[in-house]
């Protein structure tokens, strides 16, 4: 494992180029060993800084997960309050044309 960052600085580089395992994994290896509580403060502030910024790239690869099942589920079943507005548009716009074969004479 890298060694955490000093205080004050910010997290190495690696943990942008990891995946969301990967950082998962590093970060339930960084809290086990700051429950252990054998670091001692300067290298508990690091595993600390270093946790937080495991966290937050996790949480943004999820976020980026929940985002492209939330845009395919929306487009695959269709979003009711989209699809509601879509037939709308589509209906005023066949009303507008009297051409339009798929308009039903009333």
């Amino acid at each position: 494992m890298t060694t955490p960052p000093a205080p004050g600085r910010t997290p190495p580089d690696d943990i942008a180029q990891m995946s969301y395992e990967q950082a998962r994994d590093a970060l339930i290896d960084t809290v086990a060993k700051l429950e252990s509580g054998q670091a001692d403060l300067e290298t508990s502030v690091g595993l600390w800084e270093r946790g937080e910024a495991l966290a937050a790239h996790c949480t943004a690869a999820l976020d980026r997960a929940e985002a492209r099942l939330d845009r395919r589920a929306a487009h695959t079943s269709g979003d009711p309050e989209q699809t509601a507005a879509d037939e709308s548009d589509e209906s005023a716009a066949t009303q507008d044309d009297p051409e339009d074969p798929h308009v039903d004479d009333a």
